[in-house]
C-alpha cells in the first residue's frame, strides 16, 4: 500500500455513493451548438429566399416584349382596349406599387394570374409539377446510383483501363449539351437513321386514348429518350465527385490498419472508405434533388415534355411575367431548401462539421 493510499480517508458505510462523472454538459453544449448552427443555416435560407423574391420581380422586367400585345393575339386594338388590359393585370401601376403588391401576395402563396392561360400561376405549377417529378425523379435515381457505383469502382481501381474508360466517358458526356444529345437521340431512335428504325416517340408524354396498364406502358415508352438524355449528361458529375473523394480517403491510416487486420478489399471499401468519402457526394445529391423540382428546361423543351421546364420556356416567350416569376421562385426555393437540408445533415454524418 502506498503512502497516499494509506493517508486517504476511509469511506463511511453510510456515505452516499460518489457521483459518476456526467457527460450531460458536453451533450447539452453539443445540442445547443447544433441548434445554433441549424438556426444560422435556416436564417441564411430565409434571406436567400427574400433575395430571390426581389430578383425575380426586377430581372424579368428586362426581357424585351410587351405582354399586353401578346394578349391581343396580334389583332389591331384601340388604345382604350390596351389600357383596359393593363388595368386588369395591374400593369398601369407604378413599378414600386407593382413590386409591393407582388411581394405581399407571394408571401401569402398567391403568385398572381398567368397572362396567357388566364389561370392562377399556382394552379399551372401544380398541374405541371408531377410530370417534371416523373421525368427528372426517374433520371435522378438512375444517374445517382450509376455515378456512385462507377465512381467507387474507378477510384478503387484508379489508373487501370476501366478507370480511364469510365472517367473519359464521364467527362465527354458531361461536356455534351443536353439539348444537342436529345436532338441526336430523336434523329437516331425516333425518326430513324440508316439501319436503325424509329423506335420511340419524338416527344410528348402520352399518345392519347390509353387507359390502365396500357397508359402506364405508353408513358414509359415516351419517358425512355428524355431519361437517357438526362442520365447520360448528369451521371458523370456524380462519378467524378465520388471518385475524387474516395481517392482522397484511400491513403488514410485507418484503411491501412483495416487491411493489416486481414479484412478483404471489398469489405474495406464498402464498410470504411465509401461512407467517409460520401460527404461531398451528399451535397451534390441534395443539390440535384433541388434541380429535380426545377426540371431541365432544355430537355423538356426538346422532347415537348409537359413539365415545369417546358412551361417556363413558354412563359419566357411571351413574356408571361407572373408565370415566369412564380416558376423562377419555385426553382430557386427548391435549390435553397435542399442546400439547407444538406447543411443540416452534414453534422449528423461528420460531427466535426458545424463546430
Amino acid at each position: 500500500m502506498t503512502a497516499d493510499a494509506a493517508s486517504a480517508p476511509a469511506a463511511r458505510p453510510d456515505a452516499p455513493p460518489t457521483a459518476e462523472p456526467s457527460d450531460r454538459g458536453p451533450r447539452t453544449r453539443g445540442g445547443t451548438a447544433y441548434l445554433r448552427y441549424a438556426a444560422g443555416k435556416a436564417g441564411g435560407a430565409v434571406v436567400s429566399l427574400l433575395a430571390v423574391l426581389v430578383t425575380s420581380f426586377f430581372l424579368f422586367r428586362l426581357i424585351p416584349g410587351d405582354p399586353v400585345k401578346f394578349m391581343t393575339g396580334g389583332r389591331p386594338v384601340s388604345a382604350e382596349q390596351l389600357a383596359a388590359y393593363r388595368r386588369e393585370f395591374g400593369l398601369d401601376l407604378p413599378l414600386w406599387r407593382q413590386f409591393t403588391d407582388y411581394c405581399g401576395k407571394a408571401l401569402t402563396g398567391d403568385l398572381g394570374t398567368s397572362y396567357q392561360f388566364r389561370a392562377p400561376v399556382v394552379d399551372k405549377i401544380t398541374d405541371a409539377l408531377p410530370n417534371t417529378l416523373l421525368l427528372t425523379g426517374t433520371a435522378f435515381v438512375l444517374y445517382t446510383a450509376l455515378g456512385i457505383l462507377l465512381g467507387t469502382r474507378s477510384a478503387w481501381r484508379h489508373g487501370r483501363m476501366g478507370d480511364r474508360l469510365n472517367t473519359g466517358l464521364a467527362l465527354t458526356l458531361y461536356s455534351v449539351p443536353s439539348f444537342w444529345l436529345g436532338l441526336l437521340l430523336i434523329i437516331v431512335f425516333s425518326v430513324g437513321a440508316g439501319p436503325v428504325p424509329g423506335l420511340f416517340p419524338t416527344g410528348g408524354m402520352e399518345s392519347g386514348g390509353e387507359e390502365g396498364l396500357a397508359y402506364v406502358v405508353d408513358v414509359a415508352h415516351h419517358l425512355v429518350l428524355p431519361v437517357i438524355t438526362l442520365v447520360a449528361v448528369e451521371y458523370g458529375q456524380t462519378l467524378l465527385v465520388t471518385r475524387s473523394a474516395l481517392l482522397d480517403e484511400m491513403g488514410s491510416d485507418y484503411l491501412t490498419t483495416a487491411r493489416a487486420k486481414g479484412l478483404r478489399d471489398d469489405l474495406v471499401r464498402r464498410r470504411h472508405a465509401v461512407p467517409n468519402a460520401l460527404l461531398p457526394t451528399v451535397t451534390l445529391i441534395f443539390v440535384n434533388l433541388g434541380r429535380t423540382v426545377a426540371g431541365v428546361i432544355l430537355v423538356e423543351t426538346v422532347f415537348s415534355w409537359p413539365g415545369l421546364g417546358g412551361l417556363f420556356y413558354q412563359a419566357l416567350s411571351v413574356p408571361d411575367l407572373p408565370l415566369v416569376q412564380g416558376l423562377f421562385l419555385v426553382f430557386a426555393a427548391a435549390v435553397i431548401v435542399m442546400n439547407t437540408l444538406a447543411d443540416l445533415v452534414y453534422p449528423l454524418l461528420d460531427p466535426r462539421v458545424g463546430r
